[in-house]
């Protein structure tokens, strides 16, 4: 008998012993018994296909930059560098997602250590995909407004060491997971891999450390960041004599807009539910269906973006429009000749505007 049987059968003790006159079993406030079976069920129906959809088009996604990377680019710019590593990041976030997908049609079916490595897998993909989002809007930034001061610091050497700082930051990160994630059984939904084997305010204060971990140092930090550096790389490219500022413009507004309507919404439920989980002790435990559908939605949103970010920022510059362009030309003929034109339109527009934040 498991330890919800346990507490279920003390319950029923309980209730049943009409001689108990203990003043301590009597209590002033209702009890709120949340089982979640709702919320449970729409996550059945609908997040594996979501899922299962994120995970195929990351694939794709990264699939082609890595091969576009591999044909027409070399690792030896700092572009690339950070680029190549957050394709392997949102590869390696997406590599869990058929896992998970399963796991909410039924229950857990792959084992504890799978359920360790998963959960670690999944964290360390989903932090170091924004962290390498972060630091190709910095080399961005340093590219247009100091570019001569940092020509030095933007060198292959400080690319690889960046990377590995990240990487680190994301493993110690995540390294909570693989030490709490647990496989246990439940009398409701069966095999169940989450956080367990440890005393609940234990279990509490780490959860409370991931909501602000993920909020703090994995979401405001890093809008801070981005926020900083495009507006400063609009204001230099709007005094700059560039012909197509107004189209540089509008992909930094893009850039920023679609960063901020993905990430914020998940990060402030995200905070709101770690302030709920804090004031546990005075209100009780809540059962919140509408901040639980929320959290389902606006979830998906982030994973999403973070699944095809890497294609997203690669495809907003004309080089790798190009290098598309001639792929697409090699391998389907019929396109060859609309797509040459187009890449010798493309190419003698870059030639006079050689500056533009986007030609890479």
């Amino acid at each position: 008998m498991n330890d919800d049987e346990d507490q279920y059968q003390n319950f029923l003790d309980l209730f049943n012993d009409t001689s108990t006159t203990d003043p301590s079993y009597v209590v002033s406030k209702t009890v709120t018994i949340c089982t979640k079976q709702a919320i449970n069920n729409f996550g059945a129906r609908f997040i594996p296909v979501f899922y299962y959809v994120n995970f195929l088009l990351s694939y794709l996604g990264n699939g082609l930059v890595l091969f576009i990377i591999y044909k027409y680019e070399k690792l030896n710019t700092v572009t690339n560098i950070f680029l190549l590593n957050l394709v392997l990041s949102n590869i390696l976030f997406a590599t869990s997602l058929p896992f998970w997908a399963a796991y909410h049609q039924s229950e857990w079916i792959f084992g504890q250590a799978l359920c360790k490595m998963v959960s670690s897998a999944y964290f360390i993909g989903f932090y170091s995909s924004i962290l390498f989002l972060t630091l190709m809007t910095i080399d961005r930034y340093l590219a247009v407004v100091h570019a001569v001061a940092v020509t030095k610091s933007r060198r292959k050497a400080n690319a690889i060491i960046a990377s590995v700082v990240v990487w680190c930051i994301s493993v110690v990160a995540s390294l909570k997971e693989l030490v709490l994630q647990n496989v246990w059984e439940s009398p409701y939904n069966g095999l169940m891999c989450e956080e367990s084997g440890y005393q609940e305010i234990t279990m509490k204060y780490w959860r409370l450390v991931s909501y602000y971990q993920q909020f703090l140092l994995f979401f405001l930090l890093p809008l801070f960041l981005v926020m900083y550096c495009y507006i400063r790389i609009t204001v230099r490219i709007l005094s700059t004599r560039m012909k197509e500022k107004c189209r540089a413009v509008k992909l930094i507004f893009v850039i920023i807009f679609t960063f901020f309507i993905c990430w914020t919404p998940y990060n402030i439920l995200i905070l709101i539910q770690a302030i709920q989980i804090s004031n546990e002790n005075e209100d009780g435990d809540s059962c919140s269906e509408s901040l639980d559908y929320a959290l389902y939605v606006t979830r998906n949103v982030a994973y999403l973006y973070c699944c095809i970010s890497s294609v997203f920022y690669t495809f907003v510059g004309k080089k790798f429009q190009s290098h598309f362009r001639r792929l697409m030309a090699k391998k389907i003929p019929c396109l060859k000749r609309h797509i040459s034109l187009s890449s010798q339109s493309t190419r003698s527009t870059s030639q006079k505007t050689p500056h533009s934040a986007y030609d890479y």
